[in-house]
C-alpha cells in the first residue's frame, strides 16, 4: 500500500457521530456533521449520516458539490459566508448557508431568483471570539433588511466560539444567543427555528447539564473525528481518538551526531534550530513534510520523538530502536495536522468499511470496551 497515507477507519467515525448525536438528542439539540476535514469524502458523508446525522456542513462549496455528484441528497449548509462570485453555486447545491453580509445576501437573492429557487440563510452573531458574526446590537437592523430579500428564507441565527480568540462556549455566552432569538421572534413575530450555538467546542457546555435555552443545533467535525475536547485536547469519554492514523515510510535511518555543527543560522521556515544535547541517535527520515502536514500536531508511538520537518523531509529519533529504509511508521494527528495532511495530493487517503459495505478492506474495531480500550495506542 502506498505511503505517507491516512487510514480513516469510518467504523469508528460512525461510532462517534452516533454516540454524540445520541447524547445531544437528549438535551434536545440536532448535530450538523461537519465534512471539510475530509473535503467532502462521500464516504465519510455517508458515515455519519448512517449514525443518525440529518445535515451535513461543509465550508467549501466545493466539497458539497462533490457530495451532490456522489449522489448525496442530505440537507447541506455551507458554514462559511459564501463568496459573492460563487453565488449561483451556492444557490444550486446548498440548502441554506451562513451570513453576515446584506451585499452577500443580496447576491445569494438574486442567484435564488434566476434559478427559480428559494436559499435558506442563517445569520451568524458576534459572541467574542472575533471571527465572523453580526455585532448583536445591529442584529435587528440586518434582520429587518434580510427579510426583504426575494426568495430568501431566514432560518435561524448562529454563532462561532474558539476558532480565533479562544473564548469558551459557556452558559453566559449560550443564553446571550438564546436571549437574541426571543428578542427577534418578539420584535418580527417570527420563530427562530434554528439556533446554531456552535461546534465542537461546545460540547463540554452542552453535556454539563447546564440549560440549552433556544440553542438546538451544533456542528461538530473534530469531536466525531478525532475524540477530543477541542478546548483543551483531552479524550471525550466513551469515544474514539483513534479514528485516523498516519502511515509513513523511512527513507534513511543512520546514527548520527544529537548536535549539529558548522555556522547556525535560520532553518528554511525561518526558525532557529534546536541546540540539541551531546551524544547520539538512531536518526530516522520519513518521506513526509510541511508541504503535508503540521509537524506540531503528530503524536509518534512511545519511545519516539519527532525532532521536526523541512518541506519534504520528518526527522524522528528513535532512541535506541533501528528501523530500515522501507519500513512504515504510525501517528495520531491533531486537527491542524489532520486538515494539512487531506489537502495534500501526496497523501493516499484509505478508507475502511464494515463488512459488507463495499470492496473496501473491513479493518473494523470490536465495540467499545472501556475507556481504556478506547483511547490505545492504534
Amino acid at each position: 500500500m502506498s505511503a505517507p497515507r491516512l487510514e480513516v477507519d469510518l467504523e469508528k467515525i460512525r461510532h462517534n457521530a452516533s454516540a454524540l448525536v445520541s447524547q445531544l438528542r437528549g438535551r434536545g439539540i440536532s448535530v450538523t456533521g461537519v465534512t471539510k476535514a475530509c473535503l467532502g469524502e462521500p464516504r465519510f458523508a455517508n458515515a455519519l449520516l448512517g449514525a443518525g446525522i440529518k445535515g451535513l456542513g461543509d465550508s467549501r462549496i466545493e466539497n458539497i458539490e462533490a457530495m451532490r455528484r456522489a449522489g448525496i441528497k442530505a440537507p447541506m449548509t455551507l458554514i462559511r459566508s459564501p463568496m459573492p462570485s460563487q453565488a449561483d453555486r451556492v444557490v444550486a447545491h446548498a440548502d441554506i448557508s451562513f451570513n453576515t453580509e446584506l451585499d452577500v445576501i443580496g447576491a445569494l437573492s438574486a442567484a435564488a431568483r434566476r434559478a427559480g429557487r428559494r436559499h435558506g440563510v442563517v445569520l451568524m452573531v458576534e459572541m467574542g471570539d472575533l471571527r465572523e458574526g453580526i455585532m448583536p446590537g445591529d442584529l435587528q437592523e440586518t434582520v429587518r433588511a434580510a427579510l426583504r430579500f426575494p426568495n430568501i428564507d431566514l432560518k435561524g441565527i448562529g454563532t462561532n466560539l474558539a476558532c480565533q480568540s479562544g473564548v469558551s462556549p459557556d452558559a453566559g455566552n449560550m443564553s446571550d444567543l438564546s436571549r437574541l432569538a426571543d428578542v427577534l421572534d418578539e420584535a418580527f413575530g417570527l420563530v427562530i427555528r434554528v439556533v446554531s450555538g456552535g461546534n465542537s467546542s461546545n460540547l463540554e457546555w452542552a453535556l454539563s447539564g447546564e440549560k440549552a435555552g433556544r440553542i438546538n443545533n451544533l456542528r461538530l467535525g473534530e469531536s466525531i473525528l478525532l475524540g477530543l475536547n477541542p478546548l483543551d485536547r483531552q479524550p471525550i469519554e466513551g469515544l474514539y481518538t483513534n479514528a485516523i492514523s498516519l502511515v509513513a515510510e523511512v527513507i534513511e535511518a543512520k546514527t548520527k551526531p544529537s548536535r549539529p555543527w558548522g555556522k547556525i543560522a535560520q532553518t528554511a521556515f525561518g526558525a532557529m534550530p534546536p541546540s540539541g544535547q551531546d551524544g547520539s541517535a538512531f536518526r530516522t527520515i520519513l518521506a513526509l513534510g510541511r508541504q503535508d502536514i503540521d509537524p506540531l500536531g503528530l503524536t509518534a508511538a512511545p519511545g519516539i520523538e519527532v525532532l521536526g520537518a523541512s518541506s519534504d523531509h520528518l526527522m524522528v529519533d528513535t532512541g535506541k530502536s533501528y528501523v530500515s529504509a522501507g519500513s512504515e511508521m504510525t501517528f495520531q494527528l491533531n486537527y491542524s495536522a489532520l486538515l494539512r495532511a487531506m489537502t495534500s495530493p501526496f497523501v493516499t487517503k484509505t478508507y475502511s468499511l464494515p463488512a459488507g459495505q463495499g470492496a473496501f478492506e473491513a479493518r473494523m474495531a470490536p465495540g467499545p470496551r472501556s475507556s481504556e480500550e478506547l483511547h490505545q495506542w492504534h
